[in-house]
Order: C-alpha cells, then structure tokens, then sequence
C-alpha cells in the first residue's frame, strides 16, 4: 500500500514542458480608471487629514507649541503673540481637508487623461506586452 503523499511526490517528479504566453494591453477602459484612482484618492485624502490631525497633536502635547511660544516672547517681548494666534487647529485641519480634496480631483483628473492618452498611443505603439512562463 502506497500513501496519498507517496503518490504526489511521484507526480511531482515529472516534468512539466515550459509554456509561454504573450498578452497583449490594447486598451484600458477609462471609466474603469477613474474609479479605481478615486477610490485610491480617496484613501490618501483621508490618511492627509489623520496625518494633519497626528502631527498637531503630537506637537501639542510634546510642548514644541510651548517653546514656540516662548520664543516669540522673547523676540517681540510681547505675551499676547502666541502660535496660535496664527495656526489653530480649526484652521489646520481646514487646510488639510481642503488639500485632500483637491488632491482626491487633481488625481482622478490626472488618471482619466494617463488612460485616454495610452488608448491613443496603442495605435502607434502597438500597446504592452506582457510574457508568463509556467515554470
């Protein structure tokens, strides 16, 4: 009697002839495009506003606004100037929303126009081609 692991190496030790296959990227589908980078837009968009978030917290409760402070009442000798007076986190975190949206058009837009340009440089070029071997 023979076991089944017996059995597999048997049939593992047989060669298998190399076979080779070219594919050939003719065309990408727009629409497909677009959907794909604004979800992926989208994605970065939210991981700028927690960055934005992190990194005013981080430096709220380190005490570097402190030492900024500090140091603007010893250049002006004036207590009433403080970082927050030109940076607060509502306007931070304003700024950073607003980054993320134009990031989140800017790319989509930037996307739809990479596709379409390659769909209309296949004609000349003859499109991508990608080989697999099955080894």
């Amino acid at each position: 009697m023979t076991s089944v692991a017996d059995k597999l190496a048997k049939k593992s030790e047989r060669r298998t002839s190399k076979k080779q296959v070219r594919l050939r990227l003719v065309q990408i589908d727009v629409w497909s495009v677009v959907k794909l980078a604004l979800l992926i837009a989208a994605c970065v968009g939210v991981v700028i506003i927690v960055a934005a978030i992190l990194l005013w917290t981080v430096l709220a409760n380190t005490g570097v606004m402190e030492s900024i402070n500090n140091l603007l009442n010893d250049v002006t000798s004036n207590e009433q100037i403080t970082v927050e007076t030109f940076i607060n986190f509502q306007g931070v975190l304003a700024f950073s929303a607003i980054l993320a949206l134009l990031e989140i058009v800017v790319m989509t837009a930037l996307a739809a126009i990479a596709a379409f340009l390659y769909n209309l440089t296949v004609r000349l070029t003859g499109g991508i081609v990608f080989g697999f071997t099955n080894s």
